[in-house]
């Protein structure tokens, strides 16, 4: 493999990731007119902290000790299953070799279990939306998302950088709200039909759901009168 050859096949993930922040806000934009949208982060953006190898990428393993990491973007609707998300893939064989890498496609929304919101949560990383000039530890989004836990499950494609697509069932969890025990970690799982089977161990990674909700109108100000005379109470000639 010549070494041009080689730096394109690791800088296309990087790429992608790249047009994949760039879209997030487009996504952001988007659902923010519909009611009942949601939004949400897999391992990537804000969530990633350089010095906590722990946030990014998503990681699930396998039985074998084989693992899947996985990064990404996109957007949902619980109520018409809708979804538009993608983002970038690698499988690593147990001494973490690298197997395969490539970008995966959500197609379906099987199902998405919330947990509630959780207001707080941005605050608590040293993020905040706001609708003002950059300044430290601020990201500016449009105003109304609301960071929300829950459990989605994805129906997603595997597009490898060689050989044949493949269908698998992702689960993306994110642990803020109203939390069920079971679920109480952030993390992903992984499934195939074939002998690829399960990666159902939660190894890492960052997620979080945003519920874009519509935005309150304030009714305008009634201007206030000009106080004459016979509203104070004061004798007319």
């Amino acid at each position: 493999m010549s070494k041009l050859r080689a730096f394109s096949i690791r800088a296309i993930p990087r790429v992608a990731l790249a047009c994949l922040t760039i879209v997030l806000f487009a996504f952001l934009a988007a659902a923010q007119s519909n009611n009942g949208n949601y939004v949400f982060l897999l391992a990537s953006g804000f969530l990633c902290d350089p010095g906590d190898s722990s946030t990014c990428p998503g990681t699930a393993k396998s039985n074998q000790g084989d693992s899947y990491e996985l990064s990404g973007a996109g957007t949902f609707d619980a109520q018409n299953k809708s979804v538009n998300a993608a983002g970038t893939y690698t499988h690593k064989s147990p001494n973490g070799s690298v197997l395969e890498t490539g970008v995966w496609l959500a197609g379906e929304l099987v199902k998405f279990d919330s947990y509630g919101a959780a207001p707080g949560a941005l605050r608590r990383q040293g993020l905040a939306f706001v609708p003002a000039p950059f300044g430290p530890n601020r990201l500016m989004m449009p105003s109304g998302p609301m960071p929300t836990g829950g459990l989605a499950v994805f129906r997603i494609r595997l597009l490898p950088m060689r050989g044949p697509s493949r269908v698998a069932v992702l689960q993306v969890n994110c642990a803020l709200g109203d939390v069920p025990r079971e679920r109480s970690v952030d993390g992903i799982r992984l499934s195939f039909k074939d002998s690829r089977g399960e990666f159902s161990e939660v190894a890492g990674g960052r997620v979080m759901f945003l519920s874009t909700r519509p935005e309150v109108s304030v009714p305008p100000k009634t201007p206030p009168q000009a106080s004459t005379p016979e509203s104070v109470g004061l004798p007319t000639n």
